[in-house]
């Protein structure tokens, strides 16, 4: 009796994984198509609407509630020549809304992108269109960042025009004394837009993370918001010294730095890198824990 043993399956010359010919992975969820997406959905038309109508409501505050004053009467503070110029009207806005409103629209933003297609049960037909998790995440995280950007861009130039109509653009009075060039107005406000834009990012990066980790957008969002509560619960308290140093809202209004006479560099420094620090850590704790998931919905 002759015994036959199984031949080895032929070598194809190929690996396993190879990819399909033509496939591009860089091709796959273009940017284009989830900003599109994402702007048809009702929460993104909603944000931009409310944030575009916050300057109009203030405005309408204070036709209604007459103009402020000091009432020390020492160094104005800036609710106080809010009504000054369109430049004082525009940084009024942003102080107002730096510590609740944008930060809530940023992690919106972003901590409703992944969570949001695990909640809809689509986030495995994703991956299995092919879209490799790299490419998912990256477009994704473009898209949230840019939808920010163009938020806080939105608010800024909205209150600057509403302001300037209302207000003039001339004889802007800075919060601690003296006034601005008319000339300086202009970068002066770009520069206050994008720290104010660049310290969030620590929040958006956190709802990011947090979005890749959770099948629910409310969590996600949720949490992001809490660190910012949280952080600013702590950092109004003294005792901690310098551990406040740490904290991501604690350098979240070191952009009035730049509405003094000379703008003063240090502070939006710090925040800058604290926030980038941030926001390297949660997009690596992101991509690495994305990449070892087990996604099931």
């Amino acid at each position: 009796m002759t015994s036959t043993t199984p031949s080895a399956p032929k070598a194809t010359g190929l690996p396993e994984t190879a990819p399909a010919p033509g496939f591009r992975p860089r091709a796959t969820l273009p940017l284009r198509v989830e900003a599109l997406r994402q702007f048809r959905r009702r929460r993104t038309l909603v944000t931009l609407a409310l944030v575009a109508a916050l300057p109009l409501l203030l405005l309408l505050a204070f036709a209604i509630g007459g103009s402020p004053s000091d009432p020390d009467g020492g160094s104005p503070a800036l609710v106080s020549v809010a009504t000054e110029s369109g430049a004082n009207f525009a940084a009024f806005v942003l102080f107002v809304s730096v510590s609740f409103l944008l930060p809530v629209v940023i992690a919106l933003y972003c901590g409703d992108t992944v969570a949001s297609e695990a909640g809809w049960s689509s986030l495995r037909y994703l991956l299995a269109s092919p879209v490799p998790r790299t490419r998912l995440l990256f477009s994704k995280l473009v898209v949230a960042l840019v939808y920010g950007v163009a938020t806080v861009l939105l608010l800024a130039a909205v209150a600057l025009a509403v302001g300037a109509a209302a207000y003039g653009w001339s004889g802007v009075r800075l919060p601690g004394g003296g006034t601005m060039p008319d000339s300086e107005v202009l970068w002066r406000m770009a520069l206050v837009t994008g720290y104010v834009y660049g310290s969030l990012l620590s929040v958006g990066t956190l709802g990011f993370w947090l979005s890749t980790v959770t099948d629910a957008p409310l969590g996600a969002v949720g949490g992001a918001v809490g660190l910012t509560v949280v952080s600013s619960i702590l950092d109004a308290v003294t005792a901690l010294g310098g551990v406040r140093d740490f904290l991501p809202t604690h350098w979240q209004y070191a952009w009035l730095d730049a509405l003094r006479p000379e703008v003063e560099w240090s502070a939006m420094v710090q925040g800058l890198a604290l926030s980038g620090t941030y926001t390297v850590v949660f997009l690596a704790l992101a991509f690495r824990g994305f990449a070892r998931k087990d996604v099931v919905s």
